[in-house]
């Protein structure tokens, strides 16, 4: 069997915290600010986590190992 290939796209705009979350950037702040108020266009410099079902998915895009797995093995 081949081995699997990680999604490239998805690496750049994913960082993985130290606890093994993922961070991902906000839609919607990149242009046309000027009608947007100012609140909103400061969450969009605040990174956040991807919900638990995508995040699965991500992982697997990623060629990262289910964390799950990881903690098993360490006991």
């Amino acid at each position: 069997m081949p081995k699997m290939k990680t999604n490239k796209a998805m690496l750049k705009r994913v960082k993985v915290t130290g606890r093994g979350k993922l961070l991902r950037r906000r839609p919607g702040g990149g242009h046309l600010k000027s009608s947007k108020p100012p609140k909103r266009i400061r969450r969009f410099r605040q990174p956040t986590t991807f919900s638990t079902a995508f995040a699965k998915h991500a992982r697997r895009l990623m060629g990262l190992r289910n964390p799950d797995k990881q903690t098993e093995q360490t006991e």
